[in-house]
């Protein structure tokens, strides 16, 4: 995060370095010029220093400006938008330093090329306004970033679980629950209210509040034991790594910061590590895999092993697979939808690898009807309202992307959501290479239908598509491009 001293540091560091350079003055002359020393003009320059007002008139001088000018805001046009970029809260929607970028690097990459760094930053606030891009959406873009540069899996966090584990003496115990859970808590002064939240309306749509005040733990009505386990688990995470800057409430309303949003990634890794002890899920996992027959009571029975949810489960196969199997081309998808008026949304995701299709779009295109996440959401729905829905719908697929060649076995778990008529269904979807078929068996199981899919409808040049919800709007605005394209040839 840049504070306002870096920022300070930053734009005098800024004009002084493009000053000196309009002047033609190296390093040294510019030192030997102003009475200062070379490494404290670096300094200057790179924002670790801001001198004393002396230097700073004297500095004033030489470069041919005024005292006011170095201090303010104010610069020339190629300088003036990346100064206002430096000063705005849109510096702090990027986690810089999580990539390896301190304000001294930054300054470097602004200084040296100011005019391609202020049409490129210009371009991502116009897009970010055009598509109504808040913080969040930089912060959630971000941390799959990180997540991806990390596979996914932080030893760190898996090094934590086992010493939880083995301080409290839960290294045998395979399925945690609640009452071992509270007692956690309980035990470092943090009470469990499940009373309280239930009766304001206005927090219907949140499952969990820390009184940090009164260090009471309040969970809101509706949650199953698996949802429980892991709010549980999460808060113990908070006290047990003594995470501070943190949100309080679960599902998080605003995130005011990058390390807010990873911290709170880390408890619910730490949860979902807790709750699914990481060498005894890789020999279940590993006992799935060689199967030669599809199996989707497997899976289903891997929730109930272990009390979770289908989507830490599936959070969880996204830890383990990378470091443990190599499958590392992979994505997660959740996607929420109203079936009877079939409209559907992904609401999380995560891509190891690369930015595998599908993916989440801005332009509230139609994702394609074809994906096992939308067919089993689908097909969930047919169960609730013929009253004979039990458990959640587990299916597989073969998912042939249209005029590529990449396949991907998809597993999708889907189940009704807390939202009346919606449904909700998690998905890993795994490229199928020479690492896959090595490791799972099952992959050629001849009962896994193959489908060839797309991203959006409008995107699809399927044009035989019985599950089509939209006309392929982009195809025919390409081939109306290729005619133009055309007929200006014949013109040459």
């Amino acid at each position: 995060m840049i504070t306002n001293n870096d920022s300070v540091r930053l734009i005098l560091g800024l004009k002084v370095k493009s000053l000196r350079q309009e002047k033609g003055l190296s390093y040294q002359q510019l030192a030997e010029q102003t009475g200062m020393s070379l490494s404290y003009v670096h300094d200057i320059e790179t924002g670790k220093k801001f001198p004393k007002a002396d230097k700073i008139l004297s500095l004033a001088k030489i470069l041919g400006v005024d005292y006011d000018y170095l201090v303010s805001l104010r610069a020339n046009k190629k300088l003036q938008p990346i100064i206002d970029l430096i000063n705005s809260d849109f510096i702090n929607a990027i986690p810089w330093e999580h990539f390896g970028l301190t304000p001294a690097a930054l300054l470097d990459l602004f200084s040296n090329t100011p005019d391609k760094v202020t049409a490129f930053i210009s371009t991502l606030l116009k897009i970010s306004r055009s598509y109504q891009l808040s913080k969040e959406n930089f912060y959630n873009a971000a941390l799959r970033s990180y997540q991806d540069l990390q596979d996914n899996y932080f030893e760190a966090i898996e090094d934590a679980v086992r010493k939880f584990r083995e301080e409290y003496g839960w290294e045998e115990i395979l399925q945690i629950d609640i009452p071992l859970l509270e007692t956690i808590l309980t035990g470092i002064s943090i009470q469990v209210n499940r009373k309280r939240m239930n009766t304001m309306d206005a927090l219907h749509g949140l499952r969990s509040f820390y009184s940090a005040a009164n260090k009471i733990f309040y969970i809101n009505k509706g949650m199953t034991a698996a949802q429980e386990k892991f709010l549980l688990a999460r808060e113990i995470a908070f006290q047990y790594l003594s995470i501070t800057e943190r949100p309080y409430e679960t599902i998080i309303q605003q995130s005011d910061s990058f390390d807010m949003m990873l911290n709170n990634f880390k408890a619910s890794y730490f949860a979902v590590a807790l709750l699914m002890q990481e060498e005894r899920f890789v020999e279940d996992v590993k006992s799935i895999m060689i199967q030669t027959k599809w199996d989707d009571k497997a899976w289903l029975n891997l929730c109930n092993v272990y009390d979770v949810t289908p989507e830490m489960m599936i959070q969880r196969l996204t830890n383990i697979l990378p470091k443990h199997f190599g499958i590392d081309q992979l994505f997660f998808l959740r996607i929420s939808g109203n079936v009877k008026k079939d409209a559907y949304e992904i609401t999380k995701e995560l891509h190891l690898s690369q930015l595998h299709n599908p993916y989440a779009n801005a332009t509230h295109e139609h994702y394609c009807r074809r994906w096992v996440s939308i067919t089993s959401l689908k097909h969930t729905a047919d169960l609730v309202d013929s009253k004979k829905y039990k458990y959640p719908v587990v299916e597989a697929q073969i998912s042939q992307y249209w005029q590529t060649h990449n396949r991907y076995l998809c597993i999708s778990i889907s189940k009704p959501a807390r939202k009346k008529d919606e449904m909700i269904s998690v998905t890993i979807g795994l490229l199928i290479d020479q690492k896959l078929l090595q490791a799972m068996s099952f992959v050629n199981d001849m009962s896994i239908p193959v489908k060839t899919v797309h991203t959006t409808c409008e995107r699809c040049g399927i044009m035989d598509c019985m599950e089509r919800a939209a006309p392929p709007v982009e195809i025919l605005r390409e081939q109306q491009q290729e005619q133009i394209n055309k007929a200006l040839k014949q013109l040459e």
